[in-house]
């Protein structure tokens, strides 16, 4: 059987070159850009791949799901564009291709995340949807949203003990580029709030960005991980403190909105 990797980038030439190089010996590396002005084009020519273009919307679901369709081998390798393949996971994935597991077409792979230099292992195994038969998922078209499967699919699991098969993450090198990211990726949050008909309530402001420091720090043991396991669980409840006063903003925006159309309205 053969692997097509699929790639999405912007701009992501720090760790594009040490991506490919792990996935190298693959039948086909498809790289979706969404219009980089850094060295991403080169570095993806480089090693032969696939490269098509897609419209730049802030987030990577859609330039995913576009490069899913672009795929021509009968298994796909879903990454992004700073995470790793450890020769033992790619091999692993190989021999899955041919085993006996294979009427299972979903393969959830762990991650080992890497926060300002050390992997926060109260983030493992972050088990994500990465590797399938072609054609048996898509990507939703909005941000962070659980991949769709298509027709009657088993998934399996890798075991999370075996940590030598999970996937290298940098996920995020500095404080700097964790409140980037954050900025961009809490306003795409109000569009979760209006589909899951979400409100902004003074319960929702104090017990959500609790609860998430709670989960992180206490109930995921990140006081494992010293300092590093501190900051990113305090870090993730104020991820959710924006998001939900980004809500409140939006609300009050609304509403004086439609106090100026109700005034401009009276005769």
């Amino acid at each position: 059987m053969t692997i097509s990797v699929v790639i999405h980038t912007y701009n992501s030439e720090k760790y594009l070159e040490e991506c490919l190089e792990s996935v190298k010996s693959v039948e086909e590396i498809v790289i979706c850009d969404m219009h980089s002005t850094d060295r991403t084009i080169e570095i993806a020519e480089k090693y032969g791949a696939k490269i098509v273009y897609h419209e730049n919307l802030g987030f990577a679901d859609p330039a995913r799901n576009f490069a899913l369709s672009q795929a021509t081998q009968d298994w796909i390798l879903v990454l992004d564009s700073d995470e790793i393949v450890p020769k033992e996971l790619l091999e692993y994935l190989r021999e899955y291709t041919t085993s006996y597991k294979t009427n299972y077409v979903v393969v959830y792979i762990s991650r080992k995340n890497i926060l300002v230099g050390k992997v926060l292992w109260s983030w493992y195994p972050n088990q994500i949807m990465r590797f399938f038969k072609n054609g048996a998922v898509t990507f939703d078209e909005k941000v962070h949203c659980t991949p769709t499967t298509h027709g009657s699919v088993g998934e399996f699991f890798i075991d999370p003990k075996r940590t030598e098969l999970a996937l290298i993450h940098y996920n995020y090198d500095s404080i700097e580029a964790f409140i980037s990211r954050m900025n961009k990726y809490t306003s795409l949050e109000l569009e979760k709030f209006k589909e899951r008909d979400i409100k902004f309530s003074s319960e929702l402001m104090f017990t959500r960005p609790i609860a998430e420091f709670i989960k992180r720090y206490f109930l995921k043991k990140g006081y494992n991980d010293g300092w590093h396991g501190f900051i990113f669980a305090v870090l993730m409840g104020f991820y959710k403190f924006v998001a939900i006063t980004k809500l409140w903003q939006s609300e009050l925006k609304n509403k004086e909105l439609a106090a100026k159309t109700d005034d401009a309205g009276i005769i």
